[in-house]
């Protein structure tokens, strides 16, 4: 579990993301603040989304964890702060963040907050690594994406768009 700071509207806001031992997102939320609520908020959301509690936490060391982890997580969690353990997911940033400072930033914080979720669930759906350095041949990437492709276009199929100011309906 980590955070990372993203402007908005000049403004500094804070991006709480949360993945597994595999890499897998967890959740994630937006925050104009960082403190004991909003971390406690956080965790509460990433226990009702998997709907279980993790053995370990691994964090930095911000001083709002340790009572936080206790407070939500229980007593028996193992909360691990080590630089090097939380390495993967602060690399694991560096997709937000490269793709916001294209945009130039955000104009405000629902945007943001929409934004960030759909670009680390469709950055999860599209995910061919089962673990972190897993090799994986270009064969199977390309079946793995045509996989997905076809997933979502049948998901869509399903959808039909209305027109409210003609009698135009269009199925996708």
């Amino acid at each position: 579990m980590d955070e990372t700071k993203l402007k908005i509207k000049g403004k500094w806001y804070y991006l709480y993301r949360a993945v597994d031992g595999l890499g897998n997102l967890v959740d994630l939320r937006l925050s104009k603040v960082r403190d004991l609520e909003s971390t406690e908020a956080f965790f509460k959301q990433a226990v009702a989304t998997t709907r279980r509690k993790p053995e370990k936490v691994t964090t930095d060391k911000e001083v709002s964890y340790p009572k936080v982890i206790r407070k939500v997580l229980g007593e028996k969690v193992e909360h691990r702060t080590n630089q090097h353990l939380n390495n993967p997911l602060e690399q694991d940033h560096r997709g937000i963040k490269q793709r916001y400072r294209v945009m130039l930033n955000f104009k405000s914080a629902r945007n943001a907050d929409q934004f960030c979720q759909a670009f680390d669930e469709q950055r999860q759906f599209f995910r061919f690594r089962l673990y972190k350095n897993q090799e994986v041949s270009n064969h199977s990437r390309k079946w793995h994406f045509r996989r997905q492709f076809y997933e979502l276009r049948n998901i869509f199929k399903k959808f039909t768009i209305t027109n409210k100011n003609s009698a135009t309906v269009m199925q996708i």
